[in-house]
């Protein structure tokens, strides 16, 4: 026996039991008594990871391997053909020789015969899980052998008395019906279960106890509500009955899902997405903390739901006609999933069941609630709420927390994260930060791992930065994952502070005093435990590849927050904006997570979305961003980044003020593309200006000056009759608003602010219609025509609304006629000025031949205004289909557009003759102005 033992040896053993075992799930030299008993019951008693021997089509060929293998000398062969489940008693066909033992004894083979001598009582599994996997349409359906059975099936299967009244009953799985007797010998079945009328399968990994010893349960769920409880007294043959029930009840399309070591499988109504009207049925399957689920269409795949990763898990109540459901809803990731049961029974069951999956069960990092991005949620909730209270307070993590609020507050993120919320008021910063630091010294590894402790350290041996961030680099890739994300985080987070350390006083040294014993988790600490974390805040862009506009996008985000106070965080780091829907009122605000890659078209979406608005085929909603008070407005162009906008206001002397809203625009009328040539677009006039540097100068005021706008550039002129601009800016980095400052006391109320990096522009014009039409020119020439979003929410400017004017009085033909006369008399006079500017003149020559149609288009629009949202039929994309096939416009609206055209003059403004304003552009904005109760009367 020990010559075999020799022979053998541990390493070759294992070769054989360890064959399959995934990196990283073997068992650590200090692993607890816990994690060993579960790690050997899998390697042995279940037989998880051995090699699997796929060269035999049945137990015949695989007996007739071991009598060929007990004659030779490799004992290994013989071990795994036994593992496998060849029978070491079988019948070799040679009368006198007639076992495995006996050929082994008349080659002489000591080993052989040892090895089968001790194993000649072993019940391995005769028929091997991989072999059923491969020819399971061939492999019968039929199984039989004893059970127990639960007495009372009425009574919840959680009641420790169920369990404890189970008796032995013969049971046979035979033409999809579950059979159990009183014995072997009896005719005549006690009960039957019709598989086909399973819904759900509990499968319980873990042993319970009954007055005759440990089973191994599983539970079957009925849609007549009722629950069958069954035992099997080893786990393989807990496995081959669940595996057979399962392949009974569950249709070809979906097998796969046998394949899982699942804990519970079985049918579940569900929708998701976007087609939230209709329920289907579809087979899940919960394994460890991953949702998988399958519809039974042949063309899709299974999907998968990380279950620590849920951002929400709640249960609601619908009504389904005359009936309440209870249904569970889960958000992963921006994925929505609402399911369930077929009965009130199995919907408890499986409500429990990914309840607990998705809870914390372990003090180990992956066993805790995870956000989006795998990181532990205790650790995004207290970096979020720091960085949002902690950044400017002195001295942050130095003060100790209340003990008491401390523990609380600890035990309620290991209980349940996800419903944790850190609010001011509710919780004090140092207790936060103690939490946090509790935490990370609790966790079950430190992040940094114990094991590679002396490396970290050794790193500090050499002099060179540049040698040390290599050696750190390789250390941290080496970490599991969700410890180099979360270490990830962390740094990122306390580089962020000590780079207000002039504002907290905590560099990368205090922080590193205070954060050294929680990463290594040791008690005390040591200088080198401190230079080690140093060295890792400091060297944080190196460590984590971080690129150069990450770190000047957060240096934006430490200026803002340390300048707007009452900025908010989700967990996961975004801020959080309030955003207004058409004006700014409490019921009308939707808060919104803004993350660095949204646009204003995506964020337009989102707030539709929320607020359940289907945009009307006519519909164009951008977003404003408004500033000053409200004095100021800007449409932002639908592909620009609204975080990135947002985080300007800190430059403003009143941040705070600052805020978002989304606008309707109506567009019956939008038959001619936006995407016109800009290059040779000219336009000039004469407009009020003031200059934003001169404003120290006291009684400076607005003056005459005349401005023209070509080759993407705004130049302005002393007067008509200059030569050379006083002043230019190019459109490229402008940033154009509508209005002006009251303190400004502009002229007219009809201005619009141009912004530069260095200087601001304020001008005014003498009518509503030229203030649009300027603000619609630059921004056209800015973007290049590019004004409209592909998605159906476009950007385009709007006037500012103004509630003082009833709509209901507009007088559109008296107006528009006294200011074509004023223009008519002015270009008049400026047509015999030898000393205009030569594009001047040429925008001269086509004014009249095309202004008279923009007129008639403008007062058409005034007269006949829409209401600007709709309830609508359809969808987003029928309606940009809409928006540019002219055939889908209300033909209500293209019969009362031609009634009327009234007779117009030549307006003051002038344009170039290859690049004039869309006619229905200029109709749709003017629309828009009138439904905000504003005149031309008020110009």
């Amino acid at each position: 026996l020990v010559e075999l033992f020799l022979v053998v040896g541990n390493k070759n053993v294992n070769s054989f039991w360890l064959a399959n075992l995934p990196q990283g799930e073997g068992l650590d030299m200090d692993a607890s008594p816990e994690k060993r008993y579960v790690f050997l019951t899998q390697k042995y008693k279940e037989r998880k990871f051995r090699k699997r021997i796929t060269d035999f089509m049945n137990q015949e060929q695989l007996n007739k391997a071991l009598c060929a293998a007990v004659v030779q000398q490799d004992v290994l062969e013989t071990m795994s053909l036994v593992f496998s489940g060849a029978d070491v008693m079988c019948a070799t066909r040679d009368p006198t020789y007639c076992t495995p033992y006996l050929l082994a004894q008349k080659s002489g083979q000591r080993l052989q015969m040892e090895f089968l001598y001790h194993n000649k009582l072993s019940d391995f599994p005769k028929l091997d899980p991989v072999y059923e996997r491969r020819f399971y349409h061939d492999a019968s359906s039929f199984i039989c052998g004893f059970l127990y059975k639960a007495v009372n099936t009425t009574k919840s299967v959680n009641e420790r008395k169920v369990k404890e009244e189970m008796v032995k009953r013969w049971c046979t799985l035979e033409g999809g019906f579950l059979s159990y007797y009183e014995n072997e010998k009896t005719a005549t079945a006690s009960g039957r279960i019709d598989i086909t009328e399973v819904v759900s399968l509990a499968v319980h990994k873990t042993e319970s106890m009954i007055e005759t010893g440990a089973v191994f349960t599983f539970e079957m769920y009925l849609l007549s509500e009722r629950v069958f409880l069954f035992g099997a007294e080893t786990l393989e043959s807990h496995r081959e009955w669940t595996q057979a029930i399962t392949k009974c009840s569950i249709p070809t399309a979906v097998q796969d899902v046998t394949r899982k070591d699942f804990e519970l499988i079985g049918q579940l109504y569900y929708k998701e997405g976007y087609d939230l009207s209709h329920w289907r049925v579809g087979w899940f399957a919960l394994e460890k903390s991953c949702l998988h689920f399958y519809s039974e269409a042949e063309d899709e795949d299974d999907e998968v739901l990380q279950l620590k990763r849920l951002q929400e898990l709640t249960v609601t109540t619908h009504t389904e006609g005359d009936e309440r459901v209870d249904v569970l809803l889960m958000v992963e990731n921006g994925r929505t999933l609402y399911v369930h049961g077929f009965t009130k029974l199995d919907f408890v069951v499986w409500h429990a069941a990914i309840k607990k999956a998705a809870g914390t069960d372990g003090n180990a990092l992956p066993d805790q609630q995870l956000s989006k991005n795998g990181i532990p949620i205790i650790v995004d909730s207290c970096i979020a709420f720091v960085t949002q209270h902690g950044l400017c307070y002195e001295g942050i993590y130095q003060k100790k927390g209340n003990p008491e609020h401390v523990t609380q507050l600890l035990d309620s993120f290991w209980k349940d994260a996800r419903n944790v919320k850190l609010r001011i008021g509710e919780h004090q910063l140092e207790d936060v930060t103690d939490v946090f630091k509790t935490f990370l010294s609790k966790t079950e590894d430190a992040i940094l791992t114990k094991e590679l402790y002396p490396y970290w350290i050794s790193v500090l041996d050499h002099e060179n930065e540049k040698l040390r961030v290599e050696k750190y680099s390789t250390f941290i890739r080496t970490l599991p994952r969700v410890n180099r994300t979360t270490l990830a985080a962390l740094m990122q987070h306390l580089y962020r502070i000590q780079k207000c350390s002039d504002i907290n006083q905590m560099n990368a040294h205090n922080l590193a005093l205070e954060f050294s014993s929680c990463l290594f988790q040791t008690e005390g600490q040591t200088s080198q435990e401190v230079a080690v974390i140093e060295d890792l805040i400091n060297n944080y862009v190196e460590l984590f590849d971080v690129n150069e506009a990450q770190v000047k996008q957060m240096e934006i985000e430490n200026r803002f927050i340390t300048k707007w106070k009452d900025t908010m965080f989700s967990q996961a780091g975004d801020l959080i904006f309030e955003v207004y829907l058409e004006k700014k009122e409490p019921e009308t605000c939707c808060l919104i997570k803004v993350s660095p890659s949204m646009t204003a078209d995506e964020l337009a979406d989102n707030v539709l979305n929320m607020k359940n608005i289907v945009p009307d085929k006519n519909d164009i909603w951008i977003t404003f961003e408004v500033i000053e008070n409200g004095e100021l407005e800007r449409p932002l162009h639908y592909k620009e980044k609204v975080l990135e906008q947002v985080l300007e206001w800190s430059s403003l002397e009143e941040p705070g003020s600052a805020y978002l809203v989304i606008k309707n625009i109506h567009a019956t009328k939008m038959d001619k593309p936006l995407h016109e040539c800009t290059k040779e677009y000219i336009k000039g006039e004469h407009l009020k200006f003031k200059d934003g540097s001169s404003k120290l100068l006291s009684g400076y005021k607005f003056q005459d000056r005349y401005f023209i706008l070509r080759d993407e550039k705004l130049f302005l002129y002393k007067d008509i009759k200059s030569t050379k601009p006083d002043k230019e800016i190019s459109l490229k980095f402008i940033k154009c608003y509508l209005g002006l400052k009251k303190k400004l006391k502009p002229p007219t109320r009809w201005g619009f602010t141009i912004f530069t990096e260095r200087q601001q522009w304020y001008l005014c014009c003498d009518e509503q219609e030229a203030q649009i039409e300027w603000v619609t020119d630059i921004l056209r020439v800015k973007h290049h025509g590019d004004l409209r979003s592909v998605g159906g929410i476009c950007s385009m400017p709007v006037g500012k609304k103004d509630t003082t004017v009833d709509t209901k009085v507009v007088s559109v033909v008296p107006i528009q006629q006294n200011r074509g006369t004023k223009g008519t008399k002015e270009i008049d006079r400026k047509s015999n000025d030898l000393n205009a500017p030569t594009e001047v003149k040429k925008c001269e020559r086509n004014a009249n031949s095309r202004v008279q149609q923009k007129k008639a288009l403008v007062a058409d629009c005034l007269k006949h205004k829409e209401a600007s949202i709709f309830n609508v039929k359809q969808k987003r994309g029928t309606a940009y289909q809409a928006h540019s096939d002219p055939s889908h416009c209300d033909s209500k609206h293209s019969q009362s557009s031609d009634k009327r055209h009234p007779k117009a003059l030549p307006r003051k403004a002038m344009f170039g003759c290859e690049a004039q304003m869309p006619p229905n552009l200029l109709q749709e904005l003017n629309a828009v102005l009138s439904k905000s109760n504003r005149t031309l009367k008020e110009a």
